[in-house]
């Protein structure tokens, strides 16, 4: 299945091609290396030479963004009744990954059509909490957002704060992942819903170090002592190369579904619409299993 984040009102990707996409946020137009974008640009889209600002990958790993005209510190977007903050960051991403879109829908469906049970959800590599808060906003009873990075905690309170949902229980925890599974473990704590954005490669605030494809099936079964018999959900998403959605979905049917068998699994991609064309931009893979 191919789920296609095409509801944004604020954010559309107006063409990609030749390791680049061209997106408009708001009315901010930035230029970013994509490397799954490797047909030609459009050759009659003359916005590619009307950017705001173009990121410009280094030789020696990372980049650094080349302004056209002064932006902002940060803006703001909205997504339905959500509101985030913008920012261009010097590794190329703004705090929103849009595709992600199809997955905040997802989750939030479900907790609305259960809100008259008990839903607490847990984010793990939380980022800058776009999930956390439309998971908070669709009515979950509580959601504990966890990522290594104290900068993302901080903008994730930010966000927090955009879509007005100070007075929601949000716990925000700055630790590696596995850790606090374990912890929570130990407490004998529980949740409804889990879901997961893990890197490829990455380090936790000790200097832990993550690689998914040797870390995830570890995680996904820690994960699985702490998912709640009555649970809702359980979400991953991964932009690791090379890892298909027909391993993902064999991983969670290896884990997940056989502790849970009262669900369903689905995997496939996820991806943002062209606006000058009719092409997809693959943005990723994802597993859900769901109760049913």
């Amino acid at each position: 299945m191919i789920y296609t984040a095409n509801k944004w009102k604020d954010y559309r990707c107006i063409d990609a091609g030749d390791g680049e996409k061209l997106e408009i946020w708001k009315d901010t137009v930035l230029r970013r290396p994509d490397p799954q974008a490797i047909w030609p640009k459009s050759k009659t889209c003359k916005a590619w030479k009307e950017a705001d600002a173009v990121y410009h990958r280094s030789n020696k790993g990372g980049g650094q963004w080349e302004y056209h005209k002064k932006l902002p510190e940060f803006w703001t977007i909205n997504y339905k009744d959500l509101t985030f903050r913008v920012s261009p960051t010097g590794f190329k991403h703004t705090g929103i990954f849009p595709e992600q879109a199809v997955n905040w829908d997802w989750m939030s469906n479900l907790i609305k059509a259960h809100q008259d049970e008990e839903i607490r959800v847990l984010n793990l590599f939380a980022y800058t909490g776009c999930a956390t808060m439309a998971c908070s906003k669709a009515g979950a009873s509580e959601v504990v957002h966890v990522d290594a990075s104290k900068g993302m905690v901080q903008w994730a309170k930010e966000n927090r704060d955009l879509c007005g949902l100070q007075d929601h229980k949000i716990r925000f925890i700055v630790d590696d992942c596995l850790k606090f599974v374990e912890r929570e473990k130990r407490r004998g704590r529980t949740y409804h819903g889990i879901l997961m954005d893990p890197p490829s490669y990455g380090r936790g605030p000790n200097g832990e170090m993550w690689k998914f494809e040797k870390e995830i099936t570890g995680l996904i079964r820690a994960c699985l002592d702490i998912l709640d018999k009555n649970a809702l959900f359980f979400l991953i998403n991964s932009y690791t190369t090379g890892f298909s959605s027909i391993v993902l979905e064999d991983l969670l049917k290896t884990t997940v579904l056989e502790e849970h068998p009262d669900g369903v699994v689905e995997t496939g991609e996820i991806a943002i619409p062209l606006q000058e064309r009719e092409l997809l931009l693959p943005c990723g893979i994802y597993g859900r299993w769901e109760r049913k």
